[in-house]
Order: C-alpha cells, then sequence, then structure tokens
C-alpha cells in the first residue's frame, strides 16, 4: 500500500473492513457526483444502455417459468383422444422416465376463446381471455427427460455445459435503462429452484451481467433486499469514508486487469445506488388499489405487480418463477395440483397482459411462459401398477406461449401427435425459441457472440432459426 494515500500498518483489506460500510460503499462517491446520463454514455460501463443489430420489437422480456413441468395436453394443446381411448393402451408408446399405463384424459373444459378460436383449459380461464393476443407454440422438444438437464437447457442453451443464461445475453446485449436498479432480477417465492443460481448465471460472460435474486415471499424491503441501508451510519459520515475508499480503489484497479474485479466493484456499486431506487420501486403501496386488486394479494399477485414496475423503470429482463424447487411436478393427483397452481397465476398473469396494454407497454414487452418440459398423456404408475393419477415428465413434446413484443397474436405453431406425447409438426428446439426472442430483441442470433477461451460463443450454439410464423 502506498504510504501517501494511509500512512501505517493496515492493509487495504484492513481499511475495507475497519470502515462502516466495508466494500459495499465504494460507489457512493461516484453517484454523488455523477449524473445518470453520463455513466449510460461512458464507454467504460458494462451496463450502459446499447443499440441492438437492428430495429427491435421488443425491448424487455418477462418469463413466467412454471418450474417442474406443466401438462401441456391439460393447458395448451386439447387432446380429445385421449378420452376416446381413456383405460387403454396406446400400443407402443415413447419411453418414459417412471413407469405410465392407459391414456389419460384431461381433468379439464377446453373451450374455444377469443376471435381466433384457440381451445385453452379452464384452468387458465383469465389467460384465455388474451388469447387473441398470444401465440402458442405446441411442438417444443427438449433433450432428456430430466428436471435439472431441461432447466440448464431452456435458461442457457445447454443441458450439460454451464452457459450464461438467456437474461445474461440479453443484458451483454441491450445493457440497461436504469443504473440504479439491476439489468436482470429473478424473482422465486420461498427459496430457489432445483440447479438454484445457475438458472441465471452469466457463466463466462462478466459477473455484471447475472441475475439478481429475490425471495418474493416477503413484504418488507429489508427481506426483499438485504443489506439495502446502513442502520447506523449517516450520509456525511459515508461521504468522507468515500473520500478515501475511493482513492484506495482506483489504486487498486489501476494495477489489475480481471473481469471479476470490474464485476464485484460494480455490484457494490449497483448495492449503493439501489439505496435510492429500490424502496420505490419495489413498494406496492403506491399503486392504487383497484390495481393491486386486479393482480391479487397473494405472493404471485405481487410479484408480477413488482415486475411490472421493475420493467416500467429499465429493467430488462425479470423471471418470475413459481415456487422453490419444482412445485408444477405433479406425478400424482394432477387434477388438484394443477388446478391450485394454475389458480395463483392465471389472475396476475392476465391482469399483467390488461395492465402493460393500459400503459402502452404491451407492444414492445416480450412475455414468455412454459416450463422446463411438458407431462405424459399416459397415467404413471406405482410399483405395483395402481394409477398415481398423475403425469410423468415427457421432453419429446410440450407447449410454451409468447405474447406482445412482435408477436402474432391468436395464433399456433406446430403440433403434438393426437394424442400429445411427441411434437410432429414444426418441431421446435429450445435453441429455435431463443433465437426467435433475440430477433425480436432486434439481434440476429448467430452475431450476438462473446469471445472465451479462443472461441466466440452465442446462446444458440450452432443452432437455431426464427420462428418467423409467429412474428406479427
Amino acid at each position: 500500500m502506498h504510504a501517501s494515500v494511509f500512512p501505517g500498518t493496515l492493509s487495504r483489506r484492513d481499511v475495507l473492513a475497519r470502515s462502516a460500510l466495508g466494500v459495499g460503499s465504494l460507489g457512493l462517491a461516484d453517484l454523488l457526483t455523477t449524473d445518470d446520463r453520463q455513466v449510460q454514455g461512458a464507454a467504460g460501463n458494462p451496463l450502459r444502455a446499447r443499440r441492438p443489430h437492428f430495429v427491435p420489437r421488443a425491448k424487455r422480456v418477462i418469463h413466467f417459468f412454471l418450474n417442474g413441468g406443466p401438462s401441456h395436453v391439460d393447458t395448451f394443446d386439447h387432446k380429445p383422444a385421449l378420452k376416446k381411448y381413456e383405460g387403454q393402451t396406446l400400443g407402443e408408446t415413447l419411453r418414459t422416465e417412471r413407469k405410465t399405463g392407459a391414456a389419460f384424459p384431461s381433468p379439464f373444459k377446453f373451450e374455444p376463446r377469443g376471435e381466433s378460436g384457440i381451445e385453452v383449459s379452464e384452468i387458465f380461464s383469465r389467460t384465455a381471455e388474451h388469447i387473441d393476443d398470444i401465440a402458442v407454440i405446441r411442438s417444443m422438444y427438449a433433450q432428456v427427460p430430466n428436471h435439472e438437464p431441461s432447466l440448464m437447457l431452456m435458461n442457457c442453451g445447454d443441458s450439460v455445459l454451464p452457459r450464461p443464461s438467456v437474461g445474461a445475453w440479453v443484458l451483454y446485449g441491450l445493457g440497461t435503462e436504469n443504473r440504479n436498479l439491476p439489468g436482470f432480477v429473478a424473482m422465486c417465492p420461498g427459496g430457489l429452484p432445483i440447479k438454484d443460481t445457475e438458472n441465471w448465471q452469466s457463466a463466462f460472460l462478466p459477473g455484471t451481467f447475472q441475475g439478481t435474486y429475490v425471495d418474493s415471499q416477503h413484504r418488507e424491503l429489508s427481506k426483499l433486499i438485504e443489506n439495502i441501508e446502513h442502520p447506523q451510519i449517516s450520509t456525511d459520515a459515508q461521504r468522507r469514508q468515500l473520500d478515501l475508499l475511493s482513492r484506495l480503489n482506483a489504486e487498486h484497479r489501476s494495477r489489475r486487469t480481471d473481469d471479476r474485479l470490474d464485476a464485484r466493484i460494480q455490484s457494490f456499486e449497483l448495492a449503493f445506488r439501489m439505496q435510492r431506487d429500490a424502496a420505490e420501486a419495489f413498494d406496492l403501496a403506491a399503486e392504487p388499489q383497484h390495481v393491486q386488486e386486479a393482480y391479487g394479494a397473494h405472493v404471485h399477485g405481487r410479484q408480477t405487480l413488482i415486475a411490472r414496475r421493475l420493467l416500467e423503470r429499465g429493467v430488462r429482463y425479470v423471471q418470475l418463477w413459481h415456487g422453490a424447487g419444482q412445485p408444477w411436478d405433479n406425478h400424482d393427483k394432477i387434477a388438484e395440483n394443477h388446478r391450485k397452481l394454475a389458480d395463483e397465476i392465471d389472475r396476475p398473469i392476465a391482469a399483467l397482459i390488461a395492465d402493460l396494454k393500459q400503459r402502452g407497454l404491451f407492444d414492445d414487452t416480450l412475455i414468455l411462459w412454459g416450463g422446463e418440459f411438458g407431462r405424459t398423456p399416459t397415467v404413471e404408475l406405482t410399483g405395483d401398477g395402481t394409477s398415481k393419477l398423475g403425469r410423468d415428465h415427457n421432453h419429446y413434446g410440450f407447449s410454451v406461449w409468447l405474447a406482445g413484443g412482435g408477436i402474432k397474436g391468436g395464433t399456433t405453431y406446430g403440433a403434438t401427435d393426437e394424442f400429445g406425447f411427441a411434437a410432429v409438426e414444426n418441431r421446435t428446439s429450445v435453441h429455435d425459441l431463443h433465437a426467435t426472442m433475440l430477433h425480436l430483441l432486434g439481434f440476429d442470433h448467430e452475431e450476438l457472440t462473446y469471445r472465451y477461451a479462443g472461441r466466440d460463443f452465442r446462446l444458440t450454439d450452432v443452432h437455431g432459426k426464427v420462428i418467423d410464423e409467429i412474428i406479427a
């Protein structure tokens, strides 16, 4: 340590540890002396807003992730043949992870909805009110019938190797429009999903692009975002400390080139700046009562309303998980469990779509709904052959849907076979889905790359084609 900066025997680590705020307050001096627009335009800021390859249809993304795997044949892919062959074996079927038996028709009613007449399950009746704004892809397929690799494939584009998540790629490509909030937020009430934070990792992209986790089960800001405020020290005292700490940090940084150090410094700066904006963004008390009632007072209503507030404040990518673990993994009692789970998010989804339209944000906000795979049209069996009234994992064919952000509403794309086992028409890979999302955000998915270990990597690896049929 240079003696003219801080005389004595203390190391830089000692100074930071003994200061009232520690390294988390390194950004205060920058906050108090720098205008937001100046930083956004600064060449050295990795989160500065950037232009995509071409004019985008969407500027932001909200992803409803139904972790565990919702059943497509019980939600958005009606299969009347299952009723016709109820209780009968379907001949030679594709191999499943667990033992399954006869055809198992959906316990839910389907009805044509909207002018498009797309059939939707009764458990998503409120979402169905907006079906003419939705494009349902009924021909998705994954690679294996296990949660962990399928989660990585859907979120990061690779089922085996560590790769940056979709949200990290979007933030890398577009930057953020609000430097006082994270550009990529993942909310999961009650804990983490399977694969934990790997679902929103930045991998080899700089760490500043990874998602920020929020446990949305909480209502108090101090629990939603821990350590957001310092309880003991005044702003003036912080400033005096940071006059010193900023000089130490500049000297330390001048002798190093390390993305991890840059990411850490950026995270400290963001954490401090969030003291100013996070409280306002996460505070639902500012919302009119009728808006809060439209979303619902339960956790999914609250987190969806928070998501809308984040998106309209410049956050690029918000991912809403259903809950800790894999709540949609309904191997038994699917009628009871799927109805309960759908009831928790159907109203918030419909409210969000209506709210975005009212605020003029729907046309440039891309909404994605789905899980990591689907479920079998055959009933799952116990070891002794008894029906569990549930469904096993099915990666051969499943559904997702998109809305807003340049999507051609009231459309369906692709199809599974008559029972819903496998995608047979316009088979759509996760890479195709990602390529389409990036296209709507203004990117050629083959050109949005990052050089690492001597190779130019991209979200879609060497795969993917844009699904033009669902683009308006």
